[in-house]
Protein backbone atom coordinates (compact mmCIF):
# COMPACT_ATOMS: atom_id res chain seq x y z
CA UNK A 1 0.00 0.00 0.00
CA UNK A 2 1.51 3.25 -0.71
CA UNK A 3 2.15 5.15 2.28
CA UNK A 4 3.55 2.06 4.20
CA UNK A 5 6.71 2.28 5.72
CA UNK A 6 9.68 -0.52 4.94
CA UNK A 7 11.40 -2.31 7.16
CA UNK A 8 14.76 -0.84 7.43
CA UNK A 9 16.83 -4.57 6.65
CA UNK A 10 14.36 -4.21 3.42
CA UNK A 11 15.86 -1.49 2.47
CA UNK A 12 19.98 -2.25 3.29
CA UNK A 13 19.05 -5.03 1.25
CA UNK A 14 18.26 -2.39 -1.38
CA UNK A 15 21.32 -0.85 -1.06
CA UNK A 16 23.60 -3.96 -1.38
CA UNK A 17 22.07 -4.66 -4.36
CA UNK A 18 22.39 -1.38 -6.17
CA UNK A 19 25.31 -1.81 -4.74
CA UNK A 20 26.31 -4.86 -6.88
CA UNK A 21 25.29 -2.51 -10.10
CA UNK A 22 21.78 -4.71 -10.08
CA UNK A 23 19.20 -2.36 -11.55
CA UNK A 24 15.94 -0.85 -10.03
CA UNK A 25 13.99 -3.55 -11.79
CA UNK A 26 16.08 -6.41 -11.48
CA UNK A 27 15.64 -5.28 -6.97
CA UNK A 28 12.25 -5.21 -7.77
CA UNK A 29 11.69 -8.74 -9.03
CA UNK A 30 14.37 -10.66 -6.49
CA UNK A 31 13.04 -8.44 -3.19
CA UNK A 32 9.31 -8.75 -4.44
CA UNK A 33 8.77 -5.25 -4.22
CA UNK A 34 7.16 -2.71 -5.83
CA UNK A 35 9.79 -1.02 -8.99
CA UNK A 36 8.39 2.61 -7.66
CA UNK A 37 9.36 2.09 -4.23
CA UNK A 38 13.10 1.08 -5.36
CA UNK A 39 13.15 4.23 -7.22
CA UNK A 40 11.83 6.79 -4.63
CA UNK A 41 14.44 4.75 -2.70
CA UNK A 42 17.38 5.42 -5.48
CA UNK A 43 16.36 8.59 -5.68
CA UNK A 44 16.25 9.87 -1.96
CA UNK A 45 20.01 8.79 -2.16
CA UNK A 46 20.59 10.81 -4.79
CA UNK A 47 19.06 13.67 -3.95
CA UNK A 48 20.54 13.75 -0.48
CA UNK A 49 24.48 12.47 -2.22
CA UNK A 50 24.63 9.95 0.19
CA UNK A 51 27.42 6.59 -0.55
CA UNK A 52 26.11 3.38 -0.22
CA UNK A 53 28.63 2.94 2.53
CA UNK A 54 27.53 5.81 4.34
CA UNK A 55 24.10 4.19 4.77
CA UNK A 56 24.99 0.26 5.62
CA UNK A 57 27.05 1.38 8.40
CA UNK A 58 24.20 3.04 9.94
CA UNK A 59 21.64 1.52 12.78
CA UNK A 60 18.06 1.11 12.36
CA UNK A 61 16.57 3.82 13.79
CA UNK A 62 18.79 6.55 12.39
CA UNK A 63 18.25 5.08 8.98
CA UNK A 64 14.32 4.55 9.67
CA UNK A 65 14.98 8.75 10.21
CA UNK A 66 16.53 9.43 6.98
CA UNK A 67 14.54 7.77 4.84
CA UNK A 68 11.13 7.65 6.88
CA UNK A 69 11.50 11.17 7.90
CA UNK A 70 8.86 12.28 5.28
CA UNK A 71 6.50 10.71 2.82
CA UNK A 72 7.70 11.20 -0.48
CA UNK A 73 4.12 10.78 -2.02
CA UNK A 74 3.42 13.59 0.06
CA UNK A 75 5.40 15.95 -2.66
CA UNK A 76 3.65 14.97 -5.57
CA UNK A 77 1.48 17.69 -7.21
CA UNK A 78 -1.37 14.85 -7.34
CA UNK A 79 -1.91 15.99 -3.28
CA UNK A 80 -2.70 19.64 -4.26
CA UNK A 81 -5.67 18.57 -5.74
CA UNK A 82 -6.80 15.86 -3.05
CA UNK A 83 -6.46 18.32 -0.68
CA UNK A 84 -9.18 20.50 -2.53
CA UNK A 85 -11.01 17.95 -2.58
CA UNK A 86 -11.03 16.58 1.34
CA UNK A 87 -13.35 18.71 2.60
CA UNK A 88 -15.91 17.36 0.45
CA UNK A 89 -15.06 13.49 0.85
CA UNK A 90 -15.13 14.17 4.62
CA UNK A 91 -18.57 15.62 4.46
CA UNK A 92 -19.79 12.80 1.95
CA UNK A 93 -18.05 10.07 4.48
CA UNK A 94 -19.65 11.54 7.76
CA UNK A 95 -23.19 11.73 6.42
CA UNK A 96 -24.67 7.81 6.85
CA UNK A 97 -28.01 9.07 5.44
CA UNK A 98 -26.00 9.59 2.30
CA UNK A 99 -24.64 6.06 2.18
CA UNK A 100 -21.72 6.96 0.27
CA UNK A 101 -18.41 4.81 0.28
CA UNK A 102 -15.07 4.93 -0.52
CA UNK A 103 -14.88 3.18 -3.82
CA UNK A 104 -17.70 5.57 -4.97
CA UNK A 105 -15.83 8.69 -4.24
CA UNK A 106 -12.68 7.14 -5.72
CA UNK A 107 -14.62 6.67 -8.87
CA UNK A 108 -15.96 10.43 -9.06
CA UNK A 109 -12.41 11.32 -8.55
CA UNK A 110 -10.86 9.11 -11.17
CA UNK A 111 -12.78 10.84 -13.37
CA UNK A 112 -12.40 14.13 -12.78
CA UNK A 113 -8.45 13.49 -12.60
CA UNK A 114 -7.65 10.71 -14.17
CA UNK A 115 -3.91 11.28 -13.77
CA UNK A 116 -4.44 11.45 -10.01
CA UNK A 117 -3.76 8.46 -7.35
CA UNK A 118 -4.46 5.09 -7.67
CA UNK A 119 -7.35 3.18 -5.68
CA UNK A 120 -4.86 2.11 -2.86
CA UNK A 121 -3.36 5.80 -2.47
CA UNK A 122 -6.30 7.56 -2.84
CA UNK A 123 -7.72 5.24 0.43
CA UNK A 124 -4.31 5.67 2.31
CA UNK A 125 -4.96 9.03 2.20
CA UNK A 126 -8.23 9.05 3.02
CA UNK A 127 -7.03 7.16 5.91
CA UNK A 128 -4.33 9.50 7.38
CA UNK A 129 -7.04 12.29 7.62
CA UNK A 130 -8.50 10.28 10.25
CA UNK A 131 -4.82 8.97 11.37
CA UNK A 132 -4.33 12.88 11.98
CA UNK A 133 -7.45 13.47 13.89
CA UNK A 134 -6.19 11.54 16.48
CA UNK A 135 -4.24 12.80 19.69
CA UNK A 136 -0.94 11.38 19.81
CA UNK A 137 0.70 14.32 22.18
CA UNK A 138 -0.84 15.06 25.38
CA UNK A 139 1.03 18.48 25.34
CA UNK A 140 -0.66 19.83 22.01
CA UNK A 141 -4.18 19.20 23.12
CA UNK A 142 -4.39 20.62 25.96
CA UNK A 143 -2.37 23.66 25.59
CA UNK A 144 -3.89 24.71 22.31
CA UNK A 145 -6.73 24.58 20.57
CA UNK A 146 -7.72 23.59 16.93
CA UNK A 147 -7.80 27.00 14.61
CA UNK A 148 -7.49 29.23 17.43
CA UNK A 149 -4.25 30.74 17.25
CA UNK A 150 -1.77 32.08 14.46
CA UNK A 151 1.61 32.71 16.10
CA UNK A 152 4.01 35.53 14.32
CA UNK A 153 7.81 36.92 14.68
CA UNK A 154 10.60 37.38 12.44
CA UNK A 155 13.50 35.61 12.10
CA UNK A 156 16.67 37.14 13.46
CA UNK A 157 19.04 36.28 10.54
CA UNK A 158 18.56 37.24 7.14
CA UNK A 159 17.84 35.89 3.35
CA UNK A 160 19.43 38.22 0.80
CA UNK A 161 19.19 38.56 -3.13
CA UNK A 162 21.46 40.06 -5.95
CA UNK A 163 20.41 43.58 -7.52
CA UNK A 164 20.49 42.55 -11.59
CA UNK A 165 21.04 46.73 -12.11
CA UNK A 166 23.51 47.63 -9.55
CA UNK A 167 25.11 44.04 -8.71
CA UNK A 168 23.77 44.90 -4.45
CA UNK A 169 23.16 41.98 -1.93
CA UNK A 170 19.93 43.04 -1.02
CA UNK A 171 18.85 41.78 2.68
CA UNK A 172 15.11 40.91 3.34
CA UNK A 173 13.44 39.80 6.53
CA UNK A 174 12.41 36.86 7.03
CA UNK A 175 8.80 36.33 8.28
CA UNK A 176 7.47 32.87 9.96
CA UNK A 177 4.23 32.19 11.33
CA UNK A 178 2.91 29.10 12.78
CA UNK A 179 -0.26 27.28 13.65
CA UNK A 180 0.24 25.88 17.42
CA UNK A 181 -2.12 23.10 17.05
CA UNK A 182 -1.13 21.48 14.09
CA UNK A 183 2.81 23.27 13.34
CA UNK A 184 1.51 24.68 10.12
CA UNK A 185 4.21 26.26 9.03
CA UNK A 186 3.96 29.53 6.95
CA UNK A 187 7.67 31.36 5.95
CA UNK A 188 7.62 34.72 3.39
CA UNK A 189 10.65 37.08 2.85
CA UNK A 190 9.64 41.44 2.81
CA UNK A 191 11.87 44.09 2.57
CA UNK A 192 11.50 45.47 5.79
CA UNK A 193 9.84 45.13 8.88
CA UNK A 194 7.92 48.47 8.61
CA UNK A 195 4.40 48.15 9.28
CA UNK A 196 3.33 47.74 5.35
CA UNK A 197 5.88 44.47 5.18
CA UNK A 198 4.49 43.12 8.30
CA UNK A 199 0.52 43.20 7.19
CA UNK A 200 1.66 42.41 3.56
CA UNK A 201 3.00 38.96 5.33
CA UNK A 202 0.15 38.62 7.63
CA UNK A 203 -2.30 38.98 4.27
CA UNK A 204 -0.28 36.36 1.95
CA UNK A 205 -0.22 33.94 5.44
CA UNK A 206 -3.77 33.88 5.73
CA UNK A 207 -4.92 33.46 2.24
CA UNK A 208 -2.23 30.69 2.36
CA UNK A 209 -4.17 29.07 5.45
CA UNK A 210 -7.38 29.86 3.18
CA UNK A 211 -8.77 31.15 6.58
CA UNK A 212 -8.85 33.23 9.60
CA UNK A 213 -7.66 32.12 13.10
CA UNK A 214 -9.66 34.37 15.69
CA UNK A 215 -6.28 35.28 17.41
CA UNK A 216 -2.93 36.83 16.23
CA UNK A 217 -0.18 36.32 18.77
CA UNK A 218 2.82 38.31 17.52
CA UNK A 219 6.01 40.33 19.14
CA UNK A 220 6.38 43.19 20.49
CA UNK A 221 7.97 44.54 17.57
CA UNK A 222 6.96 48.49 16.27
CA UNK A 223 4.98 47.63 13.75
CA UNK A 224 2.56 45.53 16.08
CA UNK A 225 2.84 46.90 19.40
CA UNK A 226 3.37 50.81 20.48
CA UNK A 227 3.35 50.74 23.78
CA UNK A 228 4.34 46.76 25.50
CA UNK A 229 2.88 47.48 28.39
CA UNK A 230 2.53 44.36 30.27
CA UNK A 231 -0.84 44.46 31.36
CA UNK A 232 -2.77 46.75 28.84
CA UNK A 233 -0.48 46.72 25.49
CA UNK A 234 -1.50 49.55 23.05
CA UNK A 235 -1.23 48.13 19.45
CA UNK A 236 -0.22 49.79 15.91
CA UNK A 237 -3.63 51.34 14.70
CA UNK A 238 -2.86 50.30 11.36
CA UNK A 239 -2.81 45.96 12.92
CA UNK A 240 -6.02 47.21 14.73
CA UNK A 241 -7.22 48.43 11.40
CA UNK A 242 -6.23 44.91 9.84
CA UNK A 243 -7.88 42.75 12.73
CA UNK A 244 -11.32 44.78 12.63
CA UNK A 245 -10.89 43.49 8.33
CA UNK A 246 -10.48 39.91 8.65
CA UNK A 247 -11.90 39.50 11.89
CA UNK A 248 -9.40 38.86 14.45
CA UNK A 249 -8.18 40.08 17.61
CA UNK A 250 -4.23 40.50 18.80
CA UNK A 251 -3.08 39.28 21.74
CA UNK A 252 0.79 40.14 21.66
CA UNK A 253 3.21 38.61 24.28
CA UNK A 254 4.67 39.87 27.51
CA UNK A 255 7.47 41.88 27.02
CA UNK A 256 11.28 40.58 27.25
CA UNK A 257 9.54 36.93 28.23
CA UNK A 258 7.99 36.09 24.77
CA UNK A 259 6.94 32.33 26.17
CA UNK A 260 3.57 32.69 24.79
CA UNK A 261 5.47 32.16 20.83
CA UNK A 262 7.63 29.37 22.22
CA UNK A 263 6.40 27.10 18.92
CA UNK A 264 7.12 30.14 16.17
CA UNK A 265 10.67 30.55 18.34
CA UNK A 266 10.70 26.91 17.50
CA UNK A 267 10.08 27.14 14.18
CA UNK A 268 12.56 30.00 13.31
CA UNK A 269 15.13 27.49 14.00
CA UNK A 270 13.66 24.78 12.17
CA UNK A 271 13.50 27.62 9.21
CA UNK A 272 17.45 28.28 9.37
CA UNK A 273 18.01 24.15 8.85
CA UNK A 274 14.90 23.41 6.53
CA UNK A 275 15.44 26.36 4.19
CA UNK A 276 18.70 28.77 5.08
CA UNK A 277 21.05 26.04 4.88
CA UNK A 278 19.86 24.64 1.61
CA UNK A 279 19.26 27.95 0.13
CA UNK A 280 23.22 29.00 1.13
CA UNK A 281 25.23 27.98 -1.99
CA UNK A 282 22.19 29.61 -4.19
CA UNK A 283 22.27 32.97 -5.63
CA UNK A 284 18.82 34.66 -6.30
CA UNK A 285 18.52 38.45 -8.73
CA UNK A 286 14.79 39.37 -6.91
CA UNK A 287 12.60 38.64 -3.96
CA UNK A 288 10.07 37.02 -6.21
CA UNK A 289 12.41 34.50 -7.12
CA UNK A 290 13.87 33.84 -3.72
CA UNK A 291 10.41 33.44 -2.00
CA UNK A 292 9.54 30.90 -4.52
CA UNK A 293 12.63 28.90 -3.54
CA UNK A 294 11.47 29.61 0.04
CA UNK A 295 7.65 28.35 -0.81
CA UNK A 296 9.65 25.51 -2.03
CA UNK A 297 11.41 24.11 0.57
CA UNK A 298 8.44 24.94 2.78
CA UNK A 299 5.84 22.83 1.08
CA UNK A 300 8.48 20.07 1.04
CA UNK A 301 8.33 20.64 5.12
CA UNK A 302 5.19 21.00 5.97
CA UNK A 303 4.16 17.60 3.77
CA UNK A 304 7.43 15.69 5.48
CA UNK A 305 5.80 13.09 8.21
CA UNK A 306 6.76 14.06 11.55
CA UNK A 307 9.25 11.90 13.27
CA UNK A 308 6.93 11.27 16.78
CA UNK A 309 3.30 10.99 14.60
CA UNK A 310 2.45 9.10 12.09
CA UNK A 311 0.99 12.30 10.06
CA UNK A 312 2.63 15.34 8.73
CA UNK A 313 1.75 18.51 9.37
CA UNK A 314 0.14 19.37 6.52
CA UNK A 315 -2.58 16.42 7.31
CA UNK A 316 -2.78 17.50 10.75
CA UNK A 317 -3.95 20.91 9.70
CA UNK A 318 -5.92 19.76 6.87
CA UNK A 319 -7.45 17.51 9.37
CA UNK A 320 -8.40 19.01 12.61
CA UNK A 321 -7.92 23.28 11.78
CA UNK A 322 -8.98 24.00 8.46
CA UNK A 323 -12.42 23.73 9.10
CA UNK A 324 -12.32 25.80 12.03
CA UNK A 325 -10.77 29.07 10.65
CA UNK A 326 -13.42 32.06 9.01
CA UNK A 327 -13.59 32.46 6.10
CA UNK A 328 -11.50 35.24 4.36
CA UNK A 329 -12.95 38.20 3.54
CA UNK A 330 -14.20 39.04 0.16
CA UNK A 331 -12.24 42.21 -0.39
CA UNK A 332 -7.84 42.47 0.71
CA UNK A 333 -6.96 44.88 3.31
CA UNK A 334 -5.61 48.00 2.32
CA UNK A 335 -3.38 49.47 4.88
CA UNK A 336 -5.31 52.46 5.72
CA UNK A 337 -3.20 56.23 6.38
CA UNK A 338 -4.41 59.05 8.68
CA UNK A 339 -4.12 62.74 7.92
CA UNK A 340 -6.12 66.03 9.51
CA UNK A 341 -6.24 68.71 6.60
CA UNK A 342 -7.83 71.85 6.14
CA UNK A 343 -10.29 72.63 3.53
CA UNK A 344 -9.36 75.00 1.77
CA UNK A 345 -11.07 77.92 -0.52
CA UNK A 346 -10.89 76.64 -3.76
CA UNK A 347 -12.45 73.38 -2.03
CA UNK A 348 -9.89 71.43 -1.85
CA UNK A 349 -7.56 69.16 0.51
CA UNK A 350 -4.21 68.86 -0.36
CA UNK A 351 -3.12 65.28 0.74
CA UNK A 352 0.95 64.38 0.60
CA UNK A 353 1.60 61.24 0.80
CA UNK A 354 5.00 59.34 -0.72
CA UNK A 355 6.70 62.10 -2.09
CA UNK A 356 3.50 63.02 -4.33
CA UNK A 357 0.93 65.91 -3.64
CA UNK A 358 -2.65 65.58 -5.09
CA UNK A 359 -5.71 68.08 -3.95
CA UNK A 360 -9.62 65.94 -3.54
CA UNK A 361 -12.78 67.95 -3.82
CA UNK A 362 -14.81 68.66 -0.68
CA UNK A 363 -18.40 70.36 -0.75
CA UNK A 364 -17.52 73.97 -1.13
CA UNK A 365 -20.34 74.44 2.21
CA UNK A 366 -16.99 73.13 4.17
CA UNK A 367 -14.56 75.40 3.00
CA UNK A 368 -12.24 76.34 6.34
CA UNK A 369 -13.20 73.23 7.97
CA UNK A 370 -11.20 70.80 9.20
CA UNK A 371 -11.26 67.32 7.68
CA UNK A 372 -10.29 63.84 8.52
CA UNK A 373 -8.76 62.28 5.54
CA UNK A 374 -8.64 58.25 5.70
CA UNK A 375 -6.81 56.85 2.75
CA UNK A 376 -5.40 53.73 1.32
CA UNK A 377 -3.54 52.76 -1.75
CA UNK A 378 -7.01 52.72 -3.54
CA UNK A 379 -9.82 55.09 -2.26
CA UNK A 380 -9.58 58.64 -0.32
CA UNK A 381 -12.51 58.84 2.62
CA UNK A 382 -13.11 62.62 3.73
CA UNK A 383 -14.76 63.24 6.93
CA UNK A 384 -16.30 66.51 8.37
CA UNK A 385 -17.24 66.62 11.60
CA UNK A 386 -17.59 62.87 12.06
CA UNK A 387 -19.69 62.47 8.72
CA UNK A 388 -18.09 61.30 5.46
CA UNK A 389 -18.23 64.05 2.85
CA UNK A 390 -16.49 62.74 0.08
CA UNK A 391 -14.82 59.46 -1.48
CA UNK A 392 -12.65 59.89 -4.25
CA UNK A 393 -10.28 57.02 -5.97
CA UNK A 394 -7.02 57.78 -4.69
CA UNK A 395 -4.34 59.02 -7.61
CA UNK A 396 -0.82 58.36 -6.91
CA UNK A 397 0.46 61.70 -9.56
CA UNK A 398 0.30 65.69 -9.24
CA UNK A 399 -3.46 66.74 -10.32
CA UNK A 400 -6.60 67.30 -9.02
CA UNK A 401 -9.38 65.03 -8.37
CA UNK A 402 -12.87 66.66 -7.96
CA UNK A 403 -16.84 66.75 -8.84
CA UNK A 404 -18.70 69.18 -10.09
CA UNK A 405 -21.24 69.12 -6.99
CA UNK A 406 -18.46 69.76 -4.97
CA UNK A 407 -17.60 73.06 -6.28
CA UNK A 408 -18.67 76.93 -5.98
CA UNK A 409 -19.96 78.72 -9.41
CA UNK A 410 -16.71 80.47 -9.68
CA UNK A 411 -14.03 77.27 -9.23
CA UNK A 412 -16.10 75.17 -11.46
CA UNK A 413 -16.05 77.75 -14.29
CA UNK A 414 -12.04 77.63 -13.66
CA UNK A 415 -12.21 73.80 -13.22
CA UNK A 416 -13.76 72.78 -16.23
CA UNK A 417 -11.96 75.53 -18.65
CA UNK A 418 -11.12 73.79 -21.77
CA UNK A 419 -11.11 74.22 -25.28
CA UNK A 420 -14.50 72.25 -25.93
CA UNK A 421 -15.73 74.66 -22.96
CA UNK A 422 -14.91 77.77 -25.14
CA UNK A 423 -16.14 76.88 -28.36
CA UNK A 424 -19.26 75.67 -27.15
CA UNK A 425 -19.67 79.34 -25.37
CA UNK A 426 -18.40 81.07 -28.47
CA UNK A 427 -21.38 78.78 -30.35
CA UNK A 428 -24.07 80.84 -27.85
CA UNK A 429 -22.23 84.57 -29.10
CA UNK A 430 -22.17 83.81 -32.82
CA UNK A 431 -20.93 81.82 -35.41
CA UNK A 432 -18.13 84.23 -36.55
CA UNK A 433 -16.98 84.61 -32.80
CA UNK A 434 -17.04 80.09 -32.42
CA UNK A 435 -14.95 79.93 -35.77
CA UNK A 436 -12.49 82.45 -34.41
CA UNK A 437 -12.34 80.68 -31.18
CA UNK A 438 -11.69 77.48 -32.99
CA UNK A 439 -8.87 78.69 -35.10
CA UNK A 440 -7.50 79.59 -31.57
CA UNK A 441 -7.06 75.96 -30.38
CA UNK A 442 -5.99 74.78 -33.44
CA UNK A 443 -3.36 72.20 -32.66
CA UNK A 444 -1.69 72.93 -36.23
CA UNK A 445 -1.38 76.55 -35.94
CA UNK A 446 0.20 76.77 -32.42
CA UNK A 447 2.36 74.26 -30.55
CA UNK A 448 1.91 75.99 -27.38
CA UNK A 449 -0.70 74.01 -24.49
CA UNK A 450 -4.34 74.86 -24.76
CA UNK A 451 -4.12 76.71 -21.57
CA UNK A 452 -1.72 79.79 -22.85
CA UNK A 453 -5.49 80.62 -24.95
CA UNK A 454 -7.51 80.64 -22.13
CA UNK A 455 -7.35 84.12 -20.67
CA UNK A 456 -8.12 85.49 -24.29
CA UNK A 457 -11.13 83.62 -24.56
CA UNK A 458 -12.23 84.43 -21.21
CA UNK A 459 -11.63 88.00 -22.21
CA UNK A 460 -13.52 87.68 -25.79
CA UNK A 461 -16.81 86.30 -23.71
CA UNK A 462 -16.19 89.53 -21.31
CA UNK A 463 -16.17 91.86 -24.09
CA UNK A 464 -19.17 90.04 -25.51
CA UNK A 465 -21.38 91.15 -22.45
CA UNK A 466 -20.33 94.70 -23.34
CA UNK A 467 -20.18 95.38 -26.97
CA UNK A 468 -22.86 94.72 -29.63
CA UNK A 469 -22.76 91.42 -31.61
CA UNK A 470 -22.07 92.83 -35.12
CA UNK A 471 -18.66 94.64 -33.52
CA UNK A 472 -17.80 90.99 -32.05
CA UNK A 473 -18.41 88.94 -35.15
CA UNK A 474 -16.26 92.48 -37.33
CA UNK A 475 -13.64 91.85 -35.12
CA UNK A 476 -13.53 88.32 -35.39
CA UNK A 477 -13.41 88.02 -38.77
CA UNK A 478 -10.46 90.69 -39.05
CA UNK A 479 -8.39 89.46 -36.25
CA UNK A 480 -9.19 85.75 -38.18
CA UNK A 481 -8.16 87.04 -41.61
CA UNK A 482 -5.17 89.17 -40.37
CA UNK A 483 -3.76 85.58 -38.01
CA UNK A 484 -3.99 87.86 -34.61
CA UNK A 485 -4.62 85.55 -31.77
CA UNK A 486 -3.72 88.43 -28.69
CA UNK A 487 -6.16 90.04 -26.21
CA UNK A 488 -4.62 93.29 -26.55
CA UNK A 489 -4.62 93.59 -30.06
CA UNK A 490 -8.08 92.00 -30.19
CA UNK A 491 -9.78 94.94 -27.92
CA UNK A 492 -7.82 97.53 -29.66
CA UNK A 493 -9.31 96.40 -32.76
CA UNK A 494 -12.79 96.27 -30.92
CA UNK A 495 -12.33 99.83 -29.58
CA UNK A 496 -11.44 100.87 -32.92
CA UNK A 497 -14.24 99.38 -34.81
CA UNK A 498 -16.72 100.52 -32.46
CA UNK A 499 -14.99 104.58 -32.48
CA UNK A 500 -15.40 103.99 -36.17
CA UNK A 501 -19.16 103.16 -36.51
CA UNK A 502 -19.24 105.67 -34.24
CA UNK A 503 -18.56 108.36 -36.66
CA UNK A 504 -19.81 106.36 -39.70
CA UNK A 505 -15.90 106.21 -40.74
CA UNK A 506 -15.27 103.96 -43.95
CA UNK A 507 -13.76 100.84 -43.65
CA UNK A 508 -10.25 99.74 -44.04
CA UNK A 509 -7.86 96.55 -44.76
CA UNK A 510 -5.76 95.98 -42.00
CA UNK A 511 -3.34 93.80 -44.25
CA UNK A 512 -2.65 97.28 -46.63
CA UNK A 513 -3.49 100.21 -45.13
CA UNK A 514 -3.92 103.62 -46.67
CA UNK A 515 -2.45 106.58 -45.94
CA UNK A 516 -5.41 108.58 -44.84
CA UNK A 517 -6.75 105.16 -42.64
CA UNK A 518 -3.13 105.03 -41.25
CA UNK A 519 -3.47 108.51 -40.29
CA UNK A 520 -6.26 108.02 -38.65
CA UNK A 521 -5.34 104.67 -36.76
CA UNK A 522 -1.55 106.19 -35.68
CA UNK A 523 -3.10 106.33 -32.14
CA UNK A 524 -4.40 102.92 -32.26
CA UNK A 525 -2.96 100.53 -29.19
CA UNK A 526 -2.67 98.37 -32.44
CA UNK A 527 -0.01 99.71 -34.10
CA UNK A 528 2.23 99.96 -31.15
Amino acid sequence: MAGKIKDMSLIKQVIQLKQLGESNRGISRKLSINKETVNNYVKIIRLNNWTYEELLGKEDPELDRMFHAGNPAYSDPRMDYFLSRLPYYKEQLSNPKLHVTRQLLYEEYKQASPEGYSKSQFYFHLKQNKVAQKDYTAVLSETYRPGEKLMVDFAGDKLSYVDVETGETVKVEVFVASMPYSDYTYVICVPSQKTEDFLFAIRMCLEHLGGVPPILVPDNLKSAVISNDRHEPRLNKALEDMGNHYHFVVLPCDPREPTQKALVEDKVKTTYNRIYAKLRNRTFHSIIDLNRAVWELLSLFNKTRMQKRPYSREERFHAMEVDLLKPLPSSIYEMKYYADLQVQNNCFVELRHDRTTHFYSVPYIHVGKKARVIFTRSTVNVFVEGILVATHARSHQYGHTYLKEHLASNCRAIMERSASYYISWAQHISEDCREYITEVFNPKRTGQPEEVYYKLCAAIISLSRKYEVALINRTCRQCLECKVFSYKRFEAILKHNSLQESDDEPAFCFDAPTPTNHENMRGSTYFA
